[in-house]
C-alpha cells in the first residue's frame, strides 16, 4: 500500500492484484488512485490458502513489470508460473517470517526448494534485511550481491503528548503478533525475574493473535494480572502506538525468527530502548548498535540482568531508519532496470540477468 501509493504519486499506473478470503469485497476498485484487483479464494487459509483465479488473472493485466510479494502461500507460484508463461518479466521478494507450528517451519525449506525454478526465472530477487538475502542466496545457490536488499519502509507518528518513563514503575513493552515464536511467553518469564530487581514494573504484551488464551493463562497461573496486560492497538490509531511506546523503559523483541523487524525500528526510532534475541534478523540491528542483544538460549534470569543494563545504559539517540520514500525510490529503479531489458516475444523473463549475476 505505501510503495503503491508513491508510485502512482509520480505518475506510474498501478495494479495490485491479491485475494479475498471473505469473498465480500468488491473485485475491482481505485483505492486512492491504486487500481485494485482481487481473486476468490477457493479453500485454506494462511500458509495453505488457494486461489487459482490469480494464474488467469495475471496474463489479463498488461503490465511492464510483475513484483510477487513473498513466498509462503500457493498465490505465488501461480503468479510467477502465469508470468513465465506470459513473457512479463518479474521480480520476488521473500518476505520470510518465522511460524508457530514446527511442521509449518520445517515445511518452509521445502518450499524453497520447490519453489527454486521458478525463483531463478525471476529478473530480481529482493531481500528486505542482509540476513534474508544471505539466507536465500545460499538456499538458492546463487552469489549473495545478486539478491539485491530493498528494507521495507517504516513510519510512525509521533506521539500526540510528550511523555517519559515513571522511574518507579517502568513500563516494558514486548511487541509483535500473538504467536509462539514471537517469544512472548519468554518475556513473560524475563518478567518475572526483572520484577525482583525493578518491583514496581508492569508489562504490556502488545498485539493480537492465536496464542493470546495462552499468555493470559500464563499471567493468570502465576497470579500477575495486575502487572500483565495483553491486548493490541488497532493500525489505524499510529498516535495512541506512539504514546504507549514512548512512556516504555524497554521495549523486548524477543521473537524467534524475524527478517526485517519493522515494529522494532519503529519503536527505537522513538528514542526508547530496546532488548532482542540476538539471531536473524535482528542481529544486524545488534551490530549497528540500535539495539541491544541477549542470546537466543538466555535463561529468564539473563534476560531480566539485559533488561537491567539496556535501561541503564546511556541513551543511544535515535538511528536514521528505512523510509518508504526510499523504498518506493529504490523499487521503482530496479522495475525500470527490468522493464528496460525485457526479453523479446518467446524470450524467458530473467534467464540472462540472473545467469549473468550466478556467473
Amino acid at each position: 500500500m505505501e510503495v503503491s501509493r508513491r508510485l502512482v504519486a509520480m505518475g506510474h499506473d498501478v495494479t495490485v492484484l491479491t485475494t479475498d478470503s471473505s469473498g465480500s469485497l468488491q473485485r475491482s476498485e481505485v483505492v486512492d488512485g491504486i487500481k485494485v484487483r482481487r481473486v476468490p479464494v477457493v479453500r485454506g487459509s494462511g500458509d495453505a490458502l488457494l486461489a487459482p483465479r490469480i494464474y488467469s488473472a495475471v496474463s489479463e493485466i498488461p503490465c511492464d513489470v510483475m513484483h510477487v510479494q513473498g513466498f509462503h502461500t500457493f498465490v505465488p507460484p501461480l503468479a510467477m508460473a502465469a508470468a513465465v508463461r506470459s513473457d512479463i518479466p518479474f521480480v520476488a521478494t521473500f518476505h520470510s517470517g518465522g511460524h508457530s507450528s514446527p511442521l509449518r517451519h520445517a515445511v518452509r525449506g521445502l518450499q524453497r526448494l520447490a519453489l527454486k525454478p521458478l525463483l531463478l526465472r525471476a529478473a530480481q530477487l529482493i531481500g528486505v534485511s542482509e540476513f534474508e538475502a544471505r539466507l536465500f542466496a545460499n538456499g538458492l545457490g546463487v552469489p549473495v550481491p545478486s539478491v539485491r536488499v530493498v528494507p521495507n519502509g517504516s513510519q510512525m507518528a509521533p506521539p500526540a503528548t510528550v511523555a517519559s518513563p515513571d522511574p518507579d514503575r517502568p513500563l516494558v513493552v514486548s511487541m509483535g503478533r500473538l504467536e509462539k515464536y514471537k517469544g512472548h511467553h519468554r518475556a513473560i518469564d524475563a518478567f518475572v525475574a526483572f520484577r525482583k530487581l525493578r518491583p514496581g514494573a508492569t508489562l504490556r504484551i502488545l498485539g493480537e493473535g492465536p496464542y493470546r488464551q495462552a499468555l493470559e493463562e500464563k499471567v493468570r497461573r502465576l497470579g500477575l494480572e495486575g502487572e500483565i496486560t495483553i491486548g493490541g492497538i488497532p493500525p489505524s490509531e499510529r498516535g495512541a502506538m506512539a504514546d504507549l511506546l514512548s512512556r516504555a523503559a524497554l521495549i523486548l523483541f524477543l521473537s524467534e525468527y524475524e527478517a526485517h523487524p519493522v515494529a522494532a525500528l519503529e519503536a527505537i526510532a522513538l528514542g526508547r530502548p530496546a532488548l532482542a534475541t540476538n539471531a536473524t534478523g535482528f542481529m544486524e540491528m545488534v551490530e549497528r548498535g540500535e539495539v541491544a542483544g541477549v542470546a537466543p538460549e538466555a535463561t529468564p534470569t539473563e534476560v531480566a540482568r539485559a533488561m537491567v543494563e539496556t535501561i541503564e545504559a546511556p541513551a543511544r539517540g535515535r538511528p536514521q531508519i528505512s523510509d518508504w520514500d526510499t523504498c518506493a525510490r529504490t523499487l521503482l529503479d530496479i522495475y525500470r532496470t527490468v522493464a528496460s531489458r525485457r526479453p523479446a516475444a518467446g524470450g524467458a523473463p530473467g534467464d540472462a540477468s540472473l545467469a549473468k549475476d550466478a556467473a
